[in-house]
């Protein structure tokens, strides 16, 4: 959790709240946020309201193909003290200066603004942003801050600053969500939601997303591990297997021999694959060219990676680009 929280008299969760669905958004993360409101509400004089909100007040589809329902649209509550943004998958292509101008009259009259999983690519688009700590789900972390370089970003959990509230989407709204109960109504209160969820315990927001690659994986190989994050933490450029056996103490022979008998598969396809992965988080979230997103992830020629995503993910890396005409490299201007 940043320093920078509300002071004790104010409300972390003002309502009512609206929870903005954008088109494509992740359904588990938005349940994850409303559920500890709603049992939190068994034991409340006061109970927390909400609204679910979209562009239009028509359906919205999640990511699994799924209507939602909306109560409205955005134009029809001006009057909300919590907003927050449900996204994922191209957030930016759904943003406008109609939404742009709403975020900033709530932001003006005080409400408190926040972002699910990639929410926050909309929130930084309209400057809203600026001067906070914010947090997303890690796979977008290094494409926003590709789009974002001056806004600071941590791969926590969650993220209370000031007036702002973000989570990296999942399971992690649930605990963003019992720790603004706790600091709204108390530990007590929080501790009682949480088990209610089945939650056995409620994670700070400055726990980390991903947990180590020996649980992650199953890799107990202690050599093996750091190869692994090594490959993982590298991904502007190829590792060649010398330098990498180097930096674990391994002869490549070993390396090679143990990193394919524990991994499944050679060093250098593995890399290969962290690599297009990251690609295709920059073409979908960061609106990189095709060439400038070959040379972030350290391909040797544009050709090498068209043709290398095409045989990994079946199709251009063109058609996984996010629409330029929705999400430009620079942010909007005020006004």
């Amino acid at each position: 959790m940043s320093d920078s929280v509300l002071s004790p008299s104010a409300a972390l969760l003002p309502g009512p709240i609206g929870f903005v669905l954008l088109p494509q958004f992740t359904v588990i993360a938005l349940a994850a946020a409303i559920e500890p409101l709603r049992i939190a509400n068994r034991y409340l004089k006061t109970p927390y309201a909400w609204r679910l909100l979209s562009l239009d007040g028509k359906p919205v589809i999640d990511d699994n193909g799924i209507a939602i329902q909306p109560h409205g649209a955005i134009a029809d509550y001006d009057t909300l003290g919590t907003v927050i943004l449900c996204a994922d998958v191209r957030p930016e292509h759904h943003y406008s200066r109609d939404l742009r101008r709403w975020l900033h009259r709530l932001d003006g009259a005080g409400a408190s603004l926040g972002a699910l999983d990639t929410g926050c690519f909309v929130l930084a688009r309209a400057g809203l942003l600026d001067k906070c700590r914010v947090t997303m789900h890690w796979e977008v972390i290094d494409a926003f801050r590709e789009r974002f370089p001056r806004i600071v970003v941590a791969q926590t959990l969650f993220e209370f600053d000031a007036r702002r509230l973000t989570c990296a989407g999942g399971t992690a709204a649930l605990d963003m969500m019992l720790s603004a109960i706790a600091i709204d109504h108390g530990m007590d209160l929080a501790n009682r939601v949480a088990e209610h969820c089945l939650h056995e315990r409620i994670r700070p927001g400055e726990s980390a997303q991903r947990v180590a690659i020996s649980t992650r994986s199953g890799i107990r190989h202690p050599a093996i591990a750091a190869a692994v994050q090594r490959l993982e933490s590298t991904l502007d450029r190829s590792v060649s297997v010398a330098e990498l056996a180097e930096h674990v103490g391994l002869s490549t022979r070993q390396l090679l021999r143990l990193f394919e008998s524990t991994v499944g598969e050679g060093p250098g396809r593995y890399h290969r694959r962290m690599r297009l992965e990251h690609a295709r988080g920059l073409l979908r979230y960061a609106g990189l060219s095709v060439t400038e997103t070959a040379v972030a992830a350290g391909f040797e020629s544009l050709a090498h990676f068209c043709r290398a995503y095409r045989q990994h993910y079946g199709q251009s890396p063109g058609s996984d680009r996010a629409d330029s005409r929705h999400a430009p490299l620079q942010r909007d201007r005020p006004g």
